[in-house]
């Protein structure tokens, strides 16, 4: 099986973009400040302590809304995994009155405000298409196509990287899917079971998007299959009444980080049983060391391990091919389908445009020139990327918006000072 990327610009915009590398022809624009990339969660949250450090600013996105992934690429059904307080950005809290889990439009509605609550304004409907490092002067320039064709060079000191982990879907290739001739589908694009009710539905992928896409066609009296190719932690998401994710952040400023999954595996071996015997295969790393080290989040489970217990979601294996109606599987099965649903997640876009290959890995996270995880040289920045979520992603998002702050303010102080020495020179002159 093999996996892409989709690219954000269009192969004509990008051969028209190629074309002016040696002659810009578009607008030139000098920002006196930082350019940020991404107007989500990451990218809004810098841009509120920006703020707060009074330095300006430019974010850039794609989309024609803060928060597109939210917005525009999650099912009806979904809630934050983990609780409020661990999903707040940073100087705004949630609402008292939400729940501890909020829904996705509770979440986009507290996102919005959050960008009135700061006067973010982020510039929508620009492809960013390249970022490159000038060094002859010291800045960075960063090339946009808008949706109407027109193309803007943005000039800067500072460039924030903030379009996180998931900016492009994940879609495999698989043999024969081309003839299959049933509807094909990313969980990106599922909103709801309602359409699928009666239907055999083929799952592809048991992370929580794959879980919760399961449940809910279950929930609208549909007949999922969902693919497992690969090992998988489960987890609870409350012991004894409080939130799995937040016991174990708890546990580890006082334990090591193996004791801790020790910990949690045999809590969920409590509650949830040897999910083993049901086709789910956990990994021999433990679940926090497995989101540390290579960025697998646990599902955590809220329904969807009953409904394997009882059939309701079947468990198969790995795909073969596809054929018409049909798909088998490495085990000689073969099921008959009505539609496939593929939850094979996300992947960051963002060596498709900085230019700056050092910064980035093919796979889309920071190299070693990030020592931190947040802070490279020659003013990048990068937030989102620390494999900690919407928490990880404000704690860095604080230290970029300081870190520029106090460098911001520095030279301030520099240039203010220069100017009194200049002006006293030039009183002494006339006398």
């Amino acid at each position: 099986m093999n996996q892409y990327c989709n690219s954000p610009c269009s192969p004509l915009m990008v051969h028209a973009l190629e074309q002016e590398e040696d002659l810009f022809l578009g607008r030139c624009i000098l920002v006196n400040g930082p350019v940020i990339v991404g107007a989500g969660p990451s990218g809004l949250a810098v841009g509120a302590g920006l703020k707060q450090q009074g330095v300006p600013f430019v974010i850039l996105d794609r989309a024609n809304c803060i928060a597109s992934l939210w917005q525009n690429r999650t099912y009806d059904r979904l809630k934050l995994h983990l609780p409020r307080q661990f999903c707040e950005l940073p100087y705004f809290p949630f609402p008292k009155n939400f729940p501890e889990y909020p829904t996705k439009y509770q979440f986009i509605n507290y996102l919005e405000s959050y960008a009135k609550n700061f006067e973010i304004k982020p510039r929508f409907n620009e492809s960013v298409h390249s970022a490159k490092y000038d060094e002859t002067c010291g800045l960075w320039r960063v090339k946009t196509v808008c949706r109407d064709g027109s193309i803007t060079e943005y000039i800067c000191r500072w460039l924030v990287v903030a379009t996180g982990e998931n900016a492009e879907k994940v879609v495999p290739e698989f043999e024969g899917l081309e003839d299959f001739g049933g509807h094909v589908m990313h969980a990106c694009d599922y909103k709801t079971g309602e359409t699928y009710q009666g239907k055999n539905v083929l799952v592809v992928g048991c992370g929580n998007s794959g879980m919760e896409v399961s449940l809910d066609l279950c929930h609208h009296n549909a007949s999922p299959s969902m693919v497992v190719r690969s090992s998988v932690h489960v987890l609870p998401r409350e012991i004894l009444g409080k939130s799995t994710f937040e016991l174990g952040v708890s546990m580890m400023k006082w334990l090591p980080i193996d004791v801790v999954d020790k910990i949690l595996l045999v809590a969920a071996r409590l509650l949830l049983g040897n999910i083993e015997k049901y086709g789910l295969k956990r990994p021999s790393i433990g679940p926090l060391q497995l989101k540390n080290t290579e960025g697998k989040t646990p599902v955590l489970d809220i329904g969807a391990l009953q409904k394997i217990k009882s059939g309701e979601i079947k468990i198969v294996p790995a795909i073969k091919k596809f054929s018409q109606g049909k798909v088998e599987f490495v085990n000689g099965q073969i099921l008959d389908i009505d539609c496939v649903i593929l939850a094979t997640g996300y992947c960051s876009n963002v060596p498709s445009w900085l230019k700056e290959s050092e910064f980035f890995s093919r796979e889309g996270f920071p190299k070693n020139p990030f020592p931190n995880g947040w802070k490279g040289k020659g003013g990048i920045y990068a937030v989102g990327f620390t494999r900690r979520g919407l928490s990880g992603a404000s704690l860095d998002a604080i230290k970029v918006s300081q870190d520029i702050g106090k460098i911001w303010k520095e030279e301030i102080k520099q240039k203010n000072q220069s100017v009194t020495v200049a002006c006293h020179r030039r009183s002494k002159s006339h006398f």
